[in-house]
C-alpha cells in the first residue's frame, strides 16, 4: 500500500475464537481499517467493536456501507455460504474461514455467485502461510530432495473439543483433516486421484455416540504414484502435534513440532525438551497474521499466492470421499 492508499474498509463476520483473531490482526495492520462487526451475540459484536474501533451492524448494513471493501466471515460453519453469496452480491471482496460449507453442492453453488459478480475469494487455510512451512515446501519446488516421492502429515490435537462442537462440525474428515487435504494438494504439487482412509474412537466414546470418530488415517495417491499418509488423533499428551515430512528420490525434509523455546537439557534420565506448544492459538499465530496481510495486499494488486474458493471446493470434496472410504472400507476415486 502505498501513502496514497486508505487502508481497506473491513466488516468482520463472526466475534468468536476466530474472529477475534482476525479481527486483532486486521486491526493491528495499517492495510486494514474494521468498520463494522456482525455477531448472532450483541455482546461478543459489542466487545468485539470496542476493541478495534468499530460500531456493531447487521449484516445487512455493513454490506451497504460503501466504504467496507472487504469482510471477514468468521462465524459458524453454516452460515459460511450465506454470507459469501450475501457478500459477492454485494461486490465485497472475502476471506472467509474454512470450510465453505459442510454440504459439496451448497459450496459449488457459493462459488457459482462469487463467479458471476467477479469479486475476490480467499479461505482461510492458514497452514499455508507458516514459515516453516512455506521453507519447507521451497526446498522440495528447488529439487532440494530430488523428486517429491512420500508426503506424512501429523495433526494431533492436545484434546477433544466439547460435545456440542462434535455434533455440528461435520465430522473429524471435514473439520480437522481438511486442512490436511489442503496441505497434501500444495505440498505434492498434483492433484490426488485416490484415497482410503480409516477411523475409530480410541478417545473419547462420546465421539461415537455422536456419530463421529476420533483417530484416523487417511493415504492419498496421485496420477503419477506419489503418495501422502496424514494421522489425525483428538487427543496428544504432549501437546499440539504438527508435523511434515517429504521424501524423495534424493533425500529428505521434515518440519517438526515448534516450542516455546528451543532449550534443551540433560541429566541421568537423558536428555529432555520442552513439550510443543499448546494448541493453534499459539502454534500459528503468525500464520494467521501473515495470511491476513497476504489478503489485504492482495487486494491492492501485488502478486501472492493464497488459497481460493476452489481449494475450498476441493479440500471439501477429499474430505466427503474420505468419509465414504471410512464407511466401506473401501479406496475412493477423486476423478
Amino acid at each position: 500500500m502505498t501513502q496514497a492508499q486508505a487502508p481497506i474498509g473491513l466488516a468482520v463476520f463472526g466475534a468468536g475464537r476466530i474472529g477475534r483473531i482476525h479481527a486483532g490482526n486486521a486491526h493491528a495492520s495499517p492495510l486494514g481499517e474494521i468498520l463494522h462487526v456482525a455477531d448472532i451475540s450483541s455482546a461478543a459484536a459489542e466487545d468485539l467493536a470496542d476493541a478495534c474501533g468499530a460500531k456493531v451492524s447487521s449484516v445487512e448494513d455493513a454490506l451497504a456501507d460503501d466504504r467496507v471493501g472487504a469482510v471477514i466471515i468468521a462465524s459458524s460453519t453454516d452460515s459460511h455460504a450465506g454470507l459469501i453469496e450475501a457478500s459477492a452480491r454485494a461486490g465485497k471482496a472475502i476471506f472467509c474461514e474454512k470450510p465453505l460449507d459442510l454440504d459439496v453442492e451448497t459450496a459449488r453453488n457459493s462459488l457459482a455467485v462469487v463467479e458471476q459478480h467477479g469479486v475476490e475469494l480467499c479461505l482461510g487455510f492458514n497452514r499455508r502461510h507458516d514459515p516453516t512451512f512455506n521453507q519447507l515446501k521451497l526446498e522440495v519446488v528447488n529439487g532440494a530432495i530430488g523428486n517429491l516421492e512420500m508426503l506424512t502429515i501429523t495433526s494431533r490435537d492436545p484434546a477433544p473439543p466439547p460435545a456440542d462442537y462434535i455434533g455440528r462440525s461435520g465430522g473429524l474428515f471435514r473439520d480437522m483433516m481438511i486442512h490436511d487435504f489442503d496441505m497434501a494438494r500444495w505440498l505434492l504439487g498434483e492433484e490426488p486421484v485416490e484415497i482410503i482412509a480409516v477411523a475409530s474412537v480410541l478417545v473419547d466414546k462420546q465421539i461415537e455416540a455422536l456419530g463421529d470418530v476420533d483417530t484416523a488415517m487417511a493415504v492419498l495417491k496421485t496420477a503419477s504414484g506419489k503418495l501422502c499418509h496424514i494421522s489425525n488423533s483428538r487427543r496428544c499428551s504432549y501437546g499440539y502435534d504438527q508435523r511434515i515430512e517429504a521424501f524423495g528420490s534424493g533425500g529428505m525434509v521434515s518440519s517438526g513440532n515448534a516450542k516455546a523455546t528451543h532449550l534443551n537439557w540433560a541429566d541421568e534420565h537423558g536428555y529432555h525438551s520442552e513439550v510443543a506448544l499448546p494448541f493453534f492459538l499459539e502454534r500459528y499465530a503468525d500464520a494467521y497474521r501473515l495470511q491476513l496481510e497476504k489478503f489485504f495486499r492482495k487486494l491492492v494488486g501485488e502478486a501472492v499466492e493464497m488459497p481460493n474458493g476452489v481449494d475450498g471446493l476441493r479440500a471439501l470434496e477429499i474430505a466427503d470421499a474420505a468419509q465414504r472410504s471410512h464407511e466401506s472400507g473401501a479406496p475412493v476415486s477423486l476423478v
